[in-house]
């Protein structure tokens, strides 16, 4: 699938694309609603990576600040909290504090056992609200993720509880979705992933019963794949349209951002086999492995996405480089669906501190 890039309009998906802004920001433009008024929310991280230490100085830059802080057991006990300071932060700049509530390392069993059990996602619920009310959260996300496909329908029903009692109580609701496009070969790495990731998600319904979906555009490539772009322009697009092809409203889409960057190399795994392991980096980390390899950076306009390689030992390294430039060729891909609720960026911290005045520029 081709896209629309460096001002070579092209036909198929781009042109569906250009089609839908026209008519959406006419109607928008018709109706009185401001078509720049996107909204930005950013992710921090677990563990040690829990968003306060740069929140802070990036505060005038975001929306929503979404600490992924909280954990389900099979019985619907829940664990964590956010911290004090990132409490304190929000509070005082004004920002909208929206905790990401998960499986633990998404684990499919936790989370198949959370919703054969509509008691314990009760608690679950009841957990979300005495703690939003407590806190003063404006909202939750639902981050469950390793869902088997058949589950499709409890998932369903299980958010649109929670939606109801967050809503209730004067908070917000949303989900986390790993996005499909519905295409997956018979067998092989894309019917593993369609069957346990991708296809869990009734979009519509969800939306529906939410105020939106944070359609998670990034992790095209990663630990279990072959080097690649974190989020290729083709790839975003086609998941982008199919949700919207499955009767997504745009203003209920928060499309997905990367911040972060991805490093592929060959190592040695603990049950003793060796083989590729993909890296979620850090831009510092990335961008330093090429200059201290000397790695000539290419750019591949049509993904837009800087990447580069080199030998060690005889056997290729490869990092592919979000930076300044590939938010450039998202941000422009963004404006072309003027509708859309804004962006939701995985992770704080992780980022070229060149692309704040980018966003800045593009939502405030």
């Amino acid at each position: 699938m081709m896209d629309c890039f460096g001002g070579r309009v092209q036909k198929g998906t781009a042109g569906r694309a250009a089609r839908f802004a026209a008519v959406l920001a006419m109607g928008l433009v018709l109706f009185g609603v401001d078509v720049m008024a996107q909204e930005v929310i950013v992710y921090g991280g677990s563990g040690v990576r829990r968003g306060a230490d740069e929140f802070r100085e990036r505060a005038s830059s975001i929306d929503v600040i979404s600490p992924q802080v909280y954990a389900v057991d099979s019985l619907g006990n829940v664990r964590g909290g956010v911290p004090v300071r990132l409490l304190e932060e929000a509070r005082e700049t004004k920002t909208r504090l929206m905790p990401l509530i998960m499986n633990p390392g998404f684990n499919q069993e936790i989370i198949h056992a959370l919703l054969d059990n509509v008691e314990a996602q009760q608690k679950t619920i009841d957990f979300m609200v005495e703690e939003g009310l407590e806190h003063g959260f404006w909202g939750w996300q639902f981050d469950y993720e390793n869902v088997d496909h058949r589950y499709k329908d409890r998932f369903t029903a299980y958010f649109q509880r929670a939606a109801e009692a967050l809503h209730a109580n004067g908070m917000t609701a949303s989900v986390a979705v790993v996005p499909t496009d519905d295409r997956a070969a018979e067998g092989g790495f894309s019917r593993y992933m369609q069957n346990n990731w991708r296809g869990n998600f009734d979009m519509a319904a969800l939306a529906e019963a939410g105020d939106f979906i944070s359609l998670m555009t990034y992790a095209q490539h990663g630990g279990p794949t072959a080097p690649g772009p974190i989020a290729g322009l083709p790839w975003m697009r086609r998941m982008l349209d199919y949700a919207l092809e499955q009767g997504v409203p745009p203003g209920k889409i928060s499309i997905g951002l990367p911040f972060y960057s991805g490093y592929w190399h060959p190592d040695w795994f603990r049950d003793g086999s060796v083989r590729v392991r993909g890296n979620e980096v850090h831009f510092d980390r990335a961008d330093s492995l090429l200059t201290a390899n000397n790695a000539e950076r290419m750019w591949l306009p049509e993904h837009g996405v800087t990447y580069g390689f080199w030998p060690e030992y005889g056997v290729f390294h490869w990092v592919f480089l979000e930076n300044e430039r590939s938010m450039r060729a998202k941000l422009d891909f963004v404006a072309e669906y003027p509708g859309l609720r804004g962006v939701s960026i995985w992770v704080l911290g992780a980022e070229d501190p060149k692309v704040w005045p980018l966003l800045d520029a593009a939502f405030k």
